[in-house]
């Protein structure tokens, strides 16, 4: 295995740290920061889950890990709620109950949260709510982001797209797949970043890596495991060298097939998504079948929008993006799997992006070859 080399962004991954009990609270444990224990902030920080779990290897895990942050250097108080389905009236109860439990600062990580925020956002006027992946709306898709909801959004086609130019540099040639969740914007972004990434490698980069139509699947949820697992399996029958997963927990699936078949001796890898999943596709010794992540800053933006409450400068009313410009996505600090040479092209990639020498499509085109 290669070395750990520097990637291209900073990339501050947290430690998830002791899950706490019953739904996820500790609201009556005092932040702790490097052993010295911080100075507590009269700030209530809660967070109610998407589907799958808090340590779901995605996007509530680096929510949560975001929050986590906040309560160890800021001193903030946190709480997670899970609720017992995805539905928007499961979804008002866990924010009712937050509030009632006087934590009026929520973060919404999902765009299912849309008509339960635009509702709490009225309902609880003097809460503040942080939606991420959507916007506030009556069921009518028009935006309705009040003074007390921020709206963030990020640029997944660029992180896809720097996967992409990475996956091909390092395999040089032979097949990709995709597996999607739900066919969402986030989630076609990624795919189409990613395919697009492919296309310039092999027009800049002397590479020779294709995706076929077959193998780019949405797998129609973000919880089902077995699915994807089952669906990486035929990819990798089919003779597909490498999959690029943005599916929540169906991706994981499609991990520990990878796994499983890099410990009979099959030359397989992932592309992991939202989160640097490195530690999640280890097999043998420090062996990972994860060839780089996708990411998207999740963590480092629940932390900068807790910050700014605490200061005074919650971007209330405002809708957010966050981009190669702000350093709001791109590839892992460390990516073990990738050879110096390839993080030193993605990193110029990276920079043309930023520049917009490079221009990547949030839109679908011609990809599939």
């Amino acid at each position: 295995m290669k070395k750990r080399k520097s990637g291209l962004l900073l990339s501050l991954l947290l430690a998830t740290g002791t899950m706490l009990a019953a739904c996820g609270g500790n609201d009556d444990q005092s932040a702790n920061n490097g052993g010295n224990e911080a100075e507590k902030a009269d700030l209530r920080v809660g967070m109610v889950t998407d589907a799958g779990t808090i340590d779901d290897k995605s996007f509530n895990q680096g929510t949560w890990e975001g929050i986590l942050k906040a309560e160890d250097e800021l001193g903030v108080t946190t709480k997670y709620l899970k609720p017992a389905g995805t539905t928007e009236a499961e979804y008002l109860k866990e924010i009712g109950n937050l509030y009632d439990a006087d934590y009026k600062f929520i973060l919404a990580p999902g765009f299912k949260f849309e008509t339960a925020v635009f509702q709490a956002q009225d309902k609880y006027e003097d809460a503040k709510f942080v939606i991420i992946d959507g916007y506030p709306h009556s069921g009518d898709f028009e935006p309705a982001v009040k003074d007390n909801t921020v709206s963030v959004f990020f640029a997944e086609h660029e992180s896809g797209f720097l996967a992409g130019v990475a996956t091909a540099l390092e395999i040089k040639e032979g097949e990709a797949g995709f597996i999607g969740g739900m066919e969402i914007p986030a989630v076609q972004k990624f795919n189409w970043g990613f395919q697009q990434g492919l296309t310039y490698a092999n027009e800049n980069l002397d590479t020779n890596v294709s995706i076929k139509a077959e193998n780019v699947i949405y797998q129609g949820s973000f919880d089902n495991a077995a699915a994807g697992g089952q669906i990486a399996a035929q990819m990798y029958d089919r003779g597909v060298k490498v999959i690029f997963t943005a599916a929540g927990g169906v991706g994981v699936g499609a991990i520990n097939e990878a796994k499983t078949r890099a410990k009979g001796g099959e030359e397989v890898w992932i592309v992991g998504v939202d989160v640097d999943q490195y530690a999640d596709g280890i097999y043998e010794g420090e062996k990972s079948i994860i060839l780089t992540s996708a990411m998207k800053k999740l963590d480092q933006v629940a932390f900068d929008v807790i910050k700014q409450e605490l200061d005074g400068e919650f971007p209330g009313g405002e809708t957010l993006t966050f981009d190669a410009k702000n350093d709001g996505i791109g590839l892992p600090e460390e990516n073990p799997n990738l050879s110096e040479e390839t993080v030193n092209a993605v990193s110029d990639v990276y920079e043309k992006i930023k520049s917009e020498e490079i221009s990547v499509s949030g839109e679908q085109g011609d990809l599939l070859k």
